[in-house]
Order: C-alpha cells, then structure tokens, then sequence
C-alpha cells in the first residue's frame, strides 16, 4: 500500500425528374441488397473498393422513408446516415447543405435533389490532417467529456513509461498475513508487467527501483522519473488495511495478522498532478482493464471506518480514487496513477496475488491499458 498508510425491407423509388446530369437517380431495388453487395465494404473496415456514398445513401432511405413521410424523408434519411456511418469530423460539414436545401426545393414528394458535398478548405499550417471515425452511436449519443483524445498519438518504441515499485528493501511497506513483505510482492508484479510491456513493443520501458527509508525514497524515486523525462508513471503496490482492524492468528508456528473483511484492486491519482486530466484518463483505463480481466476494486476507501485512509471515489465502475497529497503522485511532472493490486493481508486474495496466474492477469490488464492509452484514438464510450 501507499507509503503513509463497460421491418421486412421496403422498396422505395423516388422519381427524379429535371434533375441535372450531376445529381444521382436513386436505384429502385430493395434496400437490404443495396447494404448487401454494393455498400458492403463500407463496413467492412472501409477498405479500397466501393464505398458508401453519402448523397447515394441519403437517396437511398430518402426513397424508403418517402413512402410514409414524404416530405420529411430527406430529414430522416439524413439523421440515419448521420447514425449509422462513421463520419470523418473533417467531411460533417455536408450534412448543414442537406438541411439548408430543404428551403430551396418544392415541396413535391416526388422531386429531390441530391445534396452537394461541402468542399472543405485544407488547413494552411498543417500538413497532415488527423481525422477521427465517430462510432455508430452516433454524436448525439456523446457527452462533450467523452469526445477528447484519451492521450495524443505515440510511437511505442519512445514511449517511456516508468514502473515504480512500491516501497524499498529496507522499508519493506505492509506485512501480508503470512509474513511476506509487501516490497516482494511490488517487485514481482512490476518485472512481470516490464516483461509484458516490452513484449508489446514499448521498449524504453523503466523499473523504477530506490534505497533507504520511506520518506527519503520517495523524494528519490520521484527525482529519478522526472530526470528520465518519463511520458507516464505507474507505482505498484499491495493492499492492507488499517492496524485497528487487524485481527491475530499464527501462520507456520509465527504470529501475524490478517483481516479477510476487504479485498480488490484500486487506483489513485492525485488532483495536484501537475497534468491531472491526462492522469485520471490513464487510471481509468487500469481500472476498466482490471474489471474486464473479471477483477472487483476495493470499496472500502468510502467508508468511515477507515479513517485518515478514507478516499473520495472519483469514479465509481473502475474504482479510481483521488489521494492528492501521495509525494509520487503530487510531484510527477508526467501523468501518474498508483496501482493497489490486491489484497495482502486477506487471507484468500494473498494466495491470489502470490500466484503467477494472478501476476499475469494484471499485468495484461496495465499493457492493455497502456496500449490503449497510447492509441492516437478518441475515447468514444469512455470508461465502463
């Protein structure tokens, strides 16, 4: 712990009739065969070939809609595009052409003119443009927090990313009910997690060891990420729980202590975090891998009984809990988050933790996270 404690198909034809030789006539044949064979690679991890065309597609269930609602059908069947497409943000523009044409065309059912496509100019102090698929959700489903970019785009192989193991040799941290010190059970968990990050590709991976007493290695430990110039931290540590909720027992003929009342993993950031966003992104994302590998996060860190340990929930389905004044936390100039992987003074989850099956599942779940925050990707659900 701490030092210092997720209808039957319609067949619609429109007629087009004076229409331009640059507007499309929309196919009469049914639509269920339309997505089938000619679209299909629109879905189909929009590859080279036919591709869906917007105006077509609107034509399309412009035509279907038509037979109920005719003169609402371009309205509909634009909002159904503008659900069910991935739409580059950087083409949106077309669809206020579809709604601003409406004003111009007559109001026959049996006339539409197919929209133009918006020509967007390109940016004169960029090169490259990055656009970004929205999900078939759709905008409307989004709230404004969850359309930011989880973290900006990296190369894994300079990615740095620093593993601090909690605590040091000659400050062992909590003692586990079978008298294993919290400092083997750090050590273990980070070396595996190292192995899998390298594994994935991100070489510049860094195991963050120091020396002596509690107060002075965390000064130590913070000074030696922040000149490795890290692009994120992430200590490892074990769980206990507070001295006054301990209860005794004997393990191999010595005494210890044990308490089987809490268990789980759990998350911190700091709110002090120089760069606070980007670190609660980060630590969502550890907690969303843990509850996807089936784990559960230690609820306890609400409740009064653990008095000066009490923690506010910032997140209550990945169990990420704010500790802002934790030095590691505090005084990266990177984005940091503390990993509880577990309990070690429950007597069931030790066994667990002391497992390379338990070692495995979590450090899958902090690569997947990494992986994903490393992504030049927007987080489109956000945290389950």
């Amino acid at each position: 712990m701490p030092i210092g404690s997720e209808m039957s198909a319609y067949r619609g034809r429109p007629e087009v009739s004076g229409a331009p030789s640059e507007q499309r006539d929309c196919p009469g044949m049914d639509v269920t065969d339309l997505f089938r064979h000619r679209y299909q690679s629109r879905y189909d991890g929009l590859r080279e070939g036919a591709s869906m065309k917007r105006c077509e597609f609107i034509c399309v269930l412009g035509g279907t809609v038509g037979g109920f609602w005719p003169r609402r059908r371009t309205v509909v069947a634009a909002m159904a595009a503008l659900v069910l497409l991935p739409i580059e943000v950087s083409d949106a523009g077309w669809l206020s052409d579809v709604f601003k044409g409406l004003s111009r065309h007559g109001k026959s059912p049996k006339h539409i003119t197919s929209p133009k496509r918006a020509t967007l100019a390109k940016p004169a102090t960029s090169p490259k443009r990055h656009t970004v698929k929205l999900a078939v959700l759709g905008p409307a489903a989004l709230s404004p927090s969850a359309l930011k970019p989880v973290a900006p785009s990296c190369d894994p192989s300079k990615f740095r990313i620093v593993l601090d193991v909690g605590h040091t040799a000659e400050s062992e941290g909590a003692i586990s009910a079978r008298n294993v010190a919290e400092f083997v059970f750090n050590l273990r968990l980070a070396q595996r997690i190292e192995e899998k990050l390298k594994a994935e590709g991100f070489a510049e991976t860094r195991l963050l060891l120091t020396e002596g007493k509690a107060r002075p290695s965390l000064v130590k430990r913070v000074a030696a990420a922040n000149n490795l110039h890290a692009d994120l931290f992430l200590s490892i540590h074990h769980d206990a729980v507070p001295n006054k909720l301990l209860e005794d027992w004997e393990f191999e003929g010595k005494k210890s202590h044990f308490s089987d009342r809490f268990s789980g993993y759990s998350v911190y950031v700091s709110r002090n975090n120089p760069d606070f966003k980007t670190s609660l992104s980060f630590a969502e994302l550890v907690g969303k891998e843990m509850k996807a590998q089936g784990l559960h996060y230690a609820q306890q860190y609400t409740q009064a009984v653990m008095g000066r340990y009490q923690h506010p929930l910032l997140n209550k389905e990945t169990g990420v809990y704010s500790y802002d004044q934790l030095v590691v936390l505090r005084k990266a100039r990177m984005p940091a988050a503390l990993l509880e992987a577990g309990s070690i003074i429950n007597r069931d989850e030790e066994l667990k933790m002391d497992s390379p099956e338990r070692r495995n599942i979590i450090s899958s779940g902090v690569t997947a996270a990494v992986k994903e925050f490393c992504e030049p990707r927007w987080a489109i659900l956000g945290p389950l």
